[in-house]
Parts: structure tokens; sequence; C-alpha cells
């Protein structure tokens, strides 16, 4: 499935491999997060033959024209796993929206565990 919106410049659809892309590679920038758990069999296959897939451990659902990601994350030791929750879930729901246009209703950030 994409999204899809339309304004003055026409109808604009994005895939939702493309904002999972976005979405997992902004919140593995963030302050904290050590890895993107992968939650799909199909993702631990592709990791074992090398090839590192966009998009890792970011689910994107669309209702209604309204964005829900959700995210799975690993954290580092020692950080406060709320703010960085919290912090993770407003960069990436920043993030999407600034790329698609469309309005994220709400961003879930599973911590998966804590690594060193």
């Amino acid at each position: 499935m994409s999204l899809t919106t339309t304004n003055k410049y026409g109808k604009i659809s994005i895939s939702d491999e493309a904002v999972a892309a976005v979405a997992s590679y902004v919140a593995s920038e963030c302050y904290g997060v050590v890895e993107m758990v992968s939650r799909r069999f199909s993702d631990n296959i592709a990791t074992l033959w090398g090839r590192n897939k966009l998009g890792k451990g970011v689910k994107i659902a669309t209702v209604d024209n309204l964005v829900y990601i959700e995210v799975f994350v690993i954290l580092k030791v020692g950080v406060n796993i709320e703010t960085v929750r919290k912090a993770t879930a407003d960069t990436v729901k920043f993030a999407v929206e600034l790329f698609t246009g469309m309005r994220v209703k709400k961003v879930h950030v599973n911590v998966v565990g804590i690594r060193i």
C-alpha cells in the first residue's frame, strides 16, 4: 500500500517502504538508540545474506489519510528510557510529516532491549 495525498501540484503517492526507510534512518540516528530491531522473519534472512534492509524495525499503517508508525529499537544502557522513547517518537513524527506532507497520528516506540 502507499500513502496518497493531493495538492496544487497534483496527486502524490509515496510507498510504505520509502516512508519506513525514512523513519528507520531517523530513529537510528536518535541519541540512545543502538540498533533497530527487525520484527519480520524475512528481514532476518536478508541480514544473514549481508543485505541491509531499508526500513528495518519500522511498521507503517495508513487509515483514513492518517499515518500510524510503530518502531522497534534497542537502547543504550544508562539512558532514561522514557525520555529517549519520547524524543525518538517526536523526531520520527516530524521527519515523516516533513517528508510526506501527511499527518502522522501516532508513533509508538517499542523498546525491545538494552545493550551496552
